[in-house]
């Protein structure tokens, strides 16, 4: 159909708005740098699961077609790889024209052309004293094993001359007690990488060879690793599949420049891949080093604008979390608004409250030093019954999960790990406690993000936290269906996938579909490859519904297609921070619409092989502020880009004389304003109370005289 769009180059076009970030004047030089790392970031887990799994179906199913361009896989990697190719020299050129902006901060990439005598004396030092006594090279031939190239590290691969057959010599360069940057002068900011020491002394390290060429290369392996959560050994096999995605096939191979066409097939044989995966690059392969960049000079024009996450303007520090969010419901919006000062007070709260009974909870990321972990092990230790569904799948987080698990067993928490071949995705936490007359009370918080503290700075998600009884009694529902292994089937208010969260939308979209041009259906999410939504969003445009879409990453669903889709616009927002949440919405403003918030995106993957939560937005206060929102990202000028008929994206024209607006920075905005609009009133309450105490007491003076 000409109104699909193939997911794997869908993907792509979001990764080359990344990379325009990088080149982009709105944005700070080094921040430029840091989108550059970010794009390489995406593009390695790309390969890893996105071409991984591509390749395995190319050998399984080679005849397979997308059920939505009909592409098989074999014709898919063929279209990834160009489309990858095409947009290597722009990735080059953001890279060197932010360097060489750079220089006038001091700031130099050097190498051994443009390192003057004193430094090129150093060098020669440095690797005879720091690098040469710690790494080895190993010298392959027909009759020498070829070494495993560890996934994403960086090697110098020689050629060896030699009479017959091929040689070729291997040096790794990472070393775990080493920097990788060498400073060479204005405070680090004048450098050298490690690996491109190796590359140029690379000769002394096979001595009696003759070195015909030498490059560094970059192996990427598959990751696609699958594990079905069967049997009371499930995590133990889990650490062994995290161990066996280190050994997995390779899927591509980087290499710096032009390298000895013999020597580059002869490595291509070893790994087992064609040369068609493998990438050429001028620049280093490994950007990651380029955030510590950022370290090296703290010149506010080279960096954004400080912002630190604000307390939410709805909550007071005199009452418990618990008892204002039995007095209203709460929604919170990160990074704007703090996850520390609502969400982890409110478990730490609960962990040391003698009426707290149970807290129960699903995690699929946390971060590293999590303070929602250590709140559960206290609530644990405090004698409350914890009931932690930790879901041991959620890729390249396995181990840290792993590790996770065993240290709330320790503490007495009941952990269980998400159930056969669903993970859990879902954002939800339920906490129990004692009220009068023998009555308990209940807190549901459902969102769109993880409980991760880290990641609540640098994305954008929104939570509700509410005191409703009925949703309180769907979320015992989802939890008591995680510990049986079954499937929530009805509900009163939740939308809970793989089996009552579709269904729904659908019937909700249906709804518009009636009301024809005036119907509306607003969403924001991740991705949207869901072929049962796309189909009835499409019908819903056909039929005159007005349809707005915010979708940062993967979109299927081409928009402005004539006769299918013209009624539908879909914008994507890519800027400072990581667009994370998800927000569905049905109807025009109004009693009448429907507004959800939650952690599924609008992909199959999500609506109908995992566990997620949504929940309706109901108090008309919270309604107005998440439509005031999405109007907002509606709005946005400066980070948002529209789709084209063609799937090409393009930035939002801004019109002469209209307002300039960048959604993320006007919601810090915002949240800033908020608290200080709140503090002032408090100020001014406090004052007059003061006041009224000043007169008082001078009035009861008088009485005594």
């Amino acid at each position: 159909m000409e109104y699909f769009e193939n997911r794997e180059l869908s993907w792509l076009k979001f990764n080359k708005r990344v990379i325009e970030e990088a080149t982009s004047p709105d944005n700070p030089l080094l921040e430029r740098l840091s989108f550059s790392a970010i794009y390489q970031s995406n593009l390695d887990e790309f390969f890893m699961v996105r071409v991984g799994s591509l390749t395995d179906k190319e050998k399984e199913h080679k005849k397979k077609k997308d059920g939505k361009t009909g592409m098989t896989a074999s014709q898919q990697l063929d279209a990834v790889f160009t489309a990858v190719r095409r947009l290597q020299p722009t990735v080059e050129d953001a890279y060197r024209n932010n360097m060489a902006e750079l220089k006038k901060y001091g700031f130099e990439h050097v190498n051994f052309n443009t390192a003057t005598a004193e430094e090129l004396s150093f060098l020669e030092l440095y690797f005879k004293r720091e690098l040469k006594p710690f790494i080895s090279g190993l010298i392959i031939n027909d009759a020498l094993p070829f070494p495993f190239l560890k996934n994403k590290e960086l090697y110098v691969a020689v050629h060896i001359s030699t009479k017959k057959g091929i040689s070729v010599g291997i040096i790794p360069t990472e070393h775990e007690h080493r920097e990788r940057i060498v400073p060479l002068g204005n405070d680090g900011k004048r450098f050298i990488l490690e690996e491109e020491i190796i590359l140029h002394f690379a000769h002394l390290m096979f001595k009696g060879c003759k070195i015909q060429d030498r490059a560094i290369i970059r192996v990427t392996r598959n990751a696609d690793i699958q594990v079905n959560n069967k049997g009371a050994d499930f995590r133990d096999r889990m650490e062994e599949l995290v161990y066996k995605r280190t050994r997995l096939s390779a899927v591509r191979l980087e290499i710096t420049d032009e390298f000895s066409r013999d020597a580059l097939d002869y490595i291509c044989k070893k790994l087992k891949i064609k040369n068609v995966r493998v990438f050429n690059s001028h620049i280093p392969l490994d950007l990651s080093y380029l955030f510590q960049l950022q370290e090296l000079d703290t010149t506010p024009e080279l960096h954004y604008t400080l912002r630190t996450p604000r307390k939410s303007a709805m909550l007071t520090d005199t009452r418990s979390v618990f008892a204002q969010v039995k007095s209203k419901d709460i929604l919170l919006s990160y990074p704007f608004e703090s996850m520390s000062a609502t969400f982890i007070r409110l478990l730490e709260e609960s962990a040391v409250d003698p009426k707290v009974t149970s807290i129960k909870i699903t995690l699929y990321r946390v971060a590293r030093n999590s303070k929602v972990i250590s709140a559960l092990c206290t609530a644990s230790e405090n004698g409350k019954d914890v009931f932690v569904m930790i879901e041991l799948r959620a890729r390249f987080d396995e181990a840290n999960n792993i590790e996770w698990s065993k240290i709330l067993q320790k503490a007495g928490v009941t952990v269980i790990y998400g159930f056969k071949e669903f993970k859990a995705h879902s954002k939800l936490l339920l906490i129990k406690r004692k009220s009068t007359g023998g009555n308990f009370d209940y807190v549901t918080q459902i969102g769109t993000g993880n409980y991760n503290e880290k990641t609540s700075t640098i994305y954008t998600d929104m939570m509700l936290l509410t005191a409703d009884k009925a949703i309180a009694e769907d979320a015992e529902a989802v939890f008591a269906s995680l510990r049986n292994g079954t499937f929530i089937e009805s509900t009163n208010k939740l939308l809970v996938s793989p089996h009552a969260l579709r269904p729904q939308i659908l019937t909700m979209m249906d709804e518009q579909i009636k009301l024809g041009e005036n119907g509306y259906i607003g969403a924001k999410v991740n991705s949207l490859n869901d072929k049962a939504i796309i189909n009835k969003l499409v019908e819903a445009s056909m039929a005159g519904v007005k349809i707005e879409l915010v979708v940062r990453g993967v979109c299927c669903i081409i928009a402005g297609v004539p006769e299918y889709t013209e009624n539908v616009t879909v914008r994507s927002i890519v800027g400072r921070f990581l667009e994370h949440s998800r927000i569905f919405i049905f109807g025009k403003e109004g009693a009448e619409q429907k507004i959800y918030i939650g952690s599924a995106d609008y992909m199959s993957r999500n609506t109908v092989r995992r566990v997620e939560v949504a929940v309706p937005v109901e108090d008309e206060r919270l309604k107005k502020r998440v439509n005031d929102m999405f109007n907002i990202l509606m709005k946005d000028n400066v980070k948002a880009r529209v789709m084209l008929p063609d799937g090409n994206y393009v930035h939002v024209e801004r019109k002469e004389g209209e307002e300039v607006i960048n959604s993320q920075e006007y919601f810090y905005e915002e949240a800033y304003r908020r608290i200080e609009e709140k503090t002032a009133k408090q100020e001014r309450l406090k004052t007059a109370r003061e006041k009224k105490d000043g007169k008082t007491t001078t009035k009861s003076t008088k009485k005594k005289k």
